[in-house]
Order: C-alpha cells, then structure tokens, then sequence
C-alpha cells in the first residue's frame, strides 16, 4: 500500500520533445521511466511494478511447462561467438578488459546456453530441457527511437529447449507456442502469432507474437482465412520488393497492419550445438547432436504494447493483469478536514483487503490529483471528498471507458467493502 504523497511518481504536463509514440509520451509524463542517455532507460517504481506484473505472468507460464529457471552473465568470452560464427555481428558490442582479453555484452545468449550444456549434457537420459532466465541485453542500436520500444539495453526472458531430435524439438515448440500465447492472452494484449524470418539467429523456422498499432515498426499480413506472416516472409514469398494492400495471397486480399514485435520463437535445430559441441550418446552409444529451440519475449514491449492499444487522450488504461496498482484512492480535502480523515480510514480499510491500492493524500487540487489517476490509469478510482462524507457514498470510476461504477459505502463494514471492490476489480477489463 501506497501514499502518493512519500511515492515518487514525477508526473509532466507536457511529452518529451522528441516523443513519437503513445507510449513514449505516456510512460514519461506518467512518471514510470526517465532516460539516462540514447536508448538507454531507467525504470521508476510504478514504471518497475507494471514491468514485474509482465514477468511474473511470463515465468507462470514458463514454468507450467517444465522450465528450469536460470541466469547466465551478460558480460561474456568471444570464443564461443567466434565459433558460432555471430562475433561479427555490428549490433553486438565487443570489449576487451585490462589483460586484452576480447569479451562481448550479450545481445542473446544462445552460446553461452549451449556452452554450458556441452559441458553438462552427456546421455539422451539428460533430454530433454527447457532453461529459461530473465536477463539483460545490450545492443548497439544505431536508431534508438520510442521509448522502451527500440533500446540499447533492455530485459528478455529467453528460453532455450534441447532435444534429441527434431520431433522432440518440434514437441517443445509447440509447448512454447501454448505457453506464449497464454502470456499474451494474460496481459489482455490484442496479438497475432505470425511466421517469421529466422533472420541472424538460424534454425528451421520461426514465429514472431505481435501485437497491433501504430508505432510498431514491423507489418504484419493478414487474410480473412487466417493466415498471417510478418511482411518480410510475404515479399519474398510474392517474390516483390513491396507489397500493397490490393495485393493477393492464395487468391485472398490481404489487409496489412503496423505491429510491435513483442516475442519470438525459433527451431534452431543444430545451428549452435553443432559450432558449440553440444553432443549426446543415444541408446546405441552413437555420439549426436543436440536439437535446439530459442524462444524470448520482452516484458519492456508488453507494457508498451498495453500503453499503445489502450490509451485515450487522458492517459494511460491498464489491462488489470498489468496495472501499477488496482485501485487509486483520491482524497479530496485538506488535512483536518471531515473528508480526509474520511478518505484516511478508507485506506486503512482497504489496506486490509488482498488488492494493491495507491492513496493520493497530496495537499493539491481536484483537478490535479484527477488528471495524475487518469494519466497513470489504474483500472478503478475511488473518490472521497465533501459529496462522499454528506452522502455516505464513495465515488466510483472505471478507468476503461472512465465509466462511473456503482458507488460504495464509506462508512460499511470492512469485510462488505473490500468484497465489493473486489468484484468491480473483477469486472474491470
């Protein structure tokens, strides 16, 4: 539980200079991030608490498919890139320390995954695996541009799968495919899972979860019968340069839309256990390869996404499973007065009860404090000021829509109100 008045949520009236999208414009004024130089940004408390809701819905899921939680080093040897062939990668920053010793940052961690399972892994009895962390990564961007949506340094959860062959491979993908599509589902996003390039990571194939609107920097191809692939794949299965919306796959229309890449996958198959020396004895005592799968998503991009698919021109509009906080309490009135204390015990009531709740106890306007609820957007606002003690009734906004839901006792039990705010938080989108 929170008072606003000892939090330090640094709201602004007006957007950076250089902001574009939604999200940048939001998240700023919004007082959840603030940047520290190109691309590179640091995460305030509000900002960090809708961040972790992204994680913690991706390592359910991550778990509930057998996933093993880790974390392996950003800073890293070159070797093992060198061998895999991406050392020259221009996004990836390269270093060598005080002895010469060439290192890299991160930018994924396929080598350094197979690295150690090369080493750990020796039967088919060890297979198979799924490893997952939570890990930063850094990346020589040359554009950095909106906000969190394209940084130098960022957060993934990146999972990797080893397998005996390609059908056990295939099985672990599709229990990815399950596990992301219930992450997106969770966050209450608006996605597609699409085909995808394999691009600089390799493999046998790839599917890219993106989600729709207006600063993404992907396309994405649709049809009415289902069908969706990144623009990319489209081009070259078209064989054009550019593709247009009169264009046609498999004699339907397409429709193209601008999207946010916010996760992929990838069946690497042997791409890095093969340069990396990832092997297994079989059954039969013969010496194979490991057959691998590379799977991240970005918890960054998820917030962004839910900033740019639900805001109005108020401010931002949390899907529930995201949001800050459940509840913004405003306190109308000034310290001493019938209706802070009013508001004061509303808090402590609601302190009791198992939803997270942020009290704006600031000795400021009406006016203000309003505009602060709605820009950061937590899905329901309760009011207590001169109408709520007269009336003995607590103002009730919903975020989404800033529908007026209907109103709670202020002075009723402490059981009877935190079940009643719970199931508007239960009706909240």
């Amino acid at each position: 539980m929170t008072r606003l008045s000892e939090y330090l949520l640094p709201t602004e009236k007006e957007p950076p200079a250089d902001a574009e999208a939604i999200s940048h414009k939001l998240m700023v004024r919004a007082g959840l991030i603030r940047q520290m130089g190109a691309g590179m940004w640091t995460w305030l408390p509000a900002g960090w608490r809708v961040h972790q809701r992204a994680v913690g819905i991706i390592r359910d899921e991550m778990n509930a498919i057998g996933g093993q939680e880790m974390l392996m080093p950003v800073l890293q040897p070159a070797e093992p890139w060198r061998k895999s062939g991406r050392l020259d990668i221009d996004e990836l920053f390269k270093l060598t320390d005080r002895k010469g010793s060439e290192l890299v940052l991160a930018m994924t961690h396929e080598e350094a995954v197979t690295f150690h399972v090369a080493q750990i892994v020796r039967s088919y009895r060890d297979l198979p695996m799924i490893l997952y962390h939570f890990q930063v990564k850094e990346r020589d961007e040359p554009r950095p541009r909106a906000g969190v949506l394209r940084t130098r340094e960022f957060i993934m959860e990146d999972s990797y799968s080893f397998d005996r062959d390609r059908a056990g491979l295939e099985e672990r993908y599709q229990l990815h495919v399950g596990a992301y599509d219930r992450i997106m589902e969770r966050t209450g996003l608006r996605f597609y899972r699409v085909e995808s390039d394999v691009g600089m990571m390799g493999g046998l194939g790839a599917h890219e979860y993106m989600a729709p609107c207006p600063a993404g920097e992907d396309e994405i191809v649709l049809t009415e019968s289902g069908y969706a692939a990144n623009a990319e794949v489209v081009r070259a299965q078209l064989k054009k340069d550019s593709i247009l919306g009169s264009d046609r796959i498999d004699g339907e229309q397409i429709q193209l839309l601008p999207a946010i890449e916010v996760g992929n996958i990838f069946m690497l198959g042997t791409r890095y256990s093969e340069p990396l020396g990832a092997r297994y004895l079989d059954e039969n005592g013969e010496e194979r390869p490991v057959w691998m799968g590379s799977y991240g998503i970005g918890p960054a991009r998820i917030v962004a996404a839910a900033v740019e698919q639900f805001a109005d021109e108020h401010g931002i509009s949390w899907p529930k499973a995201l949001a800050p906080f459940a509840v913004h309490l405003v306190g109308i009135g000034k310290a001493g007065t019938p209706e802070r204390a009013a508001a004061d015990q509303l808090y402590e009531h609601l302190r009791e009860g198992d939803l997270e709740v942020i009290y704006d106890d600031r000795d400021l306007g009406p006016g203000e404090k309003f505009a602060d609820a709605e820009l950061l957007g937590c899905p329901l606002r309760l009011t207590v000021g001169r109408r709520a003690v007269e009336s003995g009734e607590v103002e009730v906004q919903l975020r989404r829509g800033r529908r007026d839901g209907p109103s709670l006792p202020l002075r009723g039990e402490r059981a009877e109100l935190a079940r009643a705010v719970d199931e508007l938080w239960q009706s909240a989108p």
